[in-house]
């Protein structure tokens, strides 16, 4: 069985792309907390939340730039504090402890965010759903180990999975469960709403600017135009899952988000069987071995990027062609294996001015 190279990982699947850089470095796993990138016309804020690194990129003729950079930063804590469900203090394990009780009183945010993966999942048929926390910990996705669950333990986590068991009252902002062990886990969706909320302070900002808002490698949010580049477009360079060397492509984004998931990329092997990370919520297992190596979303915000570009992975492009149909404001790139064992690349609604595909073989056409 051919597989992807083993040193490929989420966070490689796409790279930033200056014009002062002929390719793009790696973000280095113990990153300085400020420096200036990009011959000093950025200047770059990053610290460690959420499993991985977020990093803001700011114009460095921004007036208070670095405090800007550092600023924008500061409202993840708040948001990993809601949004883990590593820690028992935090808004949402409480909510997955107490929700089958009764009604349980949520902070706006969190409400607004369940609303949105509720609506997010009706809108892809289930392919994306906000309460399948229950399917990760079968699997071992969450705390570990990563195993097969037996054909009970993984029928007993679907009974307790799907976003039929949530009731929203958005009069009284109250969430609460059908039945007991209900687990909301907003692993496919939270990092694209803090990177949302960290591009609205830079919008907010007393003084005009742009940045490049990342959050682990695999999300990330344009907030206007490069420096020295008005009207112009960030370059994102999207990695090939099958050959690193080559990207498929570079997308060119301003004022959108942009999330890539893969299931050839994260991956475990149980009983000479390689299991795919990704869970189709519809059946309770892992995504199969026919589905796309990657998929790259745009969308008008990074939440929603993050979470369609797992659902995407879920329903591969033809399952996915009427959901993009429907939303002209957002756009996909698959990437699946050619017959020949090459990347095919299949773009939706993205325009020349969106994307530009490097030269591959078996690459095909827009969609």
């Amino acid at each position: 069985m051919s597989r992807p190279p083993s040193s490929v990982s989420r966070r490689d699947l796409f790279r930033f792309r200056s014009r002062r850089e002929a390719g793009a470095a790696d973000v280095p796993e113990s990153p300085p907390a400020l420096e200036r990138v990009n011959g000093g016309d950025l200047v770059l804020a990053r610290r460690p939340a959420m499993g991985s690194y977020f990093d803001v990129r700011v114009p460095s003729r921004t007036p208070g730039a670095a405090a800007l950079a550092q600023a924008s930063l500061d409202v993840i804590d708040a948001i990993e504090l809601t949004l883990t469900i590593y820690r028992d203090d935090s808004e949402v394990s409480r909510l997955n402890a107490s929700a089958h009780e009764g009604p349980v009183a949520v902070s706006p945010g969190l409400f607004d965010l369940i609303e949105q993966g509720v609506r997010l999942g009706e809108q892809t048929d289930g392919a994306y759903d906000v309460a399948s926390g229950a399917l990760s910990l079968a699997w071992g996705f969450i705390r570990g180990p990563k195993r097969v669950p037996s054909a009970e333990q993984l029928a007993e986590a679907r009974g307790r999975s799907g976003r039929h068991r949530i009731r929203l009252d958005p009069e009284r902002r109250t969430v609460a469960f059908d039945r007991p062990g209900v687990v909301l886990n907003f692993g496919a969706i939270g990092k694209g709403y803090a990177l949302d909320r960290v591009a609205r302070v830079v919008k907010d900002y007393w003084f005009p600017t742009s940045a490049l808002v990342h959050g682990g490698q695999s999300s990330l949010f344009a907030v206007g135009s490069p420096p020295d580049r008005f009207g112009g477009r960030w370059q994102i360079r999207v990695t090939n899952p099958f050959d690193p060397a080559r990207p498929v492509g570079t997308v060119h984004l301003r004022d959108r988000g942009l999330a890539t998931s893969g299931g050839a990329i994260q991956r475990f092997e149980a009983g000479g069987r390689i299991f795919s990370h990704l869970i189709d919520p519809r059946t309770g297992n892992p995504v199969g071995e026919g589905g796309p190596a990657s998929v790259t979303v745009l969308a008008p915000t990074a939440a929603e990027a993050d979470a369609l570009a797992t659902a995407f992975s879920v329903l591969g492009p033809e399952g996915s062609a009427g959901f993009l149909r429907d939303r002209a404001d957002v756009g996909a790139l698959f990437v699946m294996r050619g017959e020949d064992g090459r990347a095919s690349v299949r773009p939706f609604n993205l325009a020349d001015r969106d994307f530009t595909p490097d030269a591959l073989d078996g690459a095909s056409g827009s969609s």
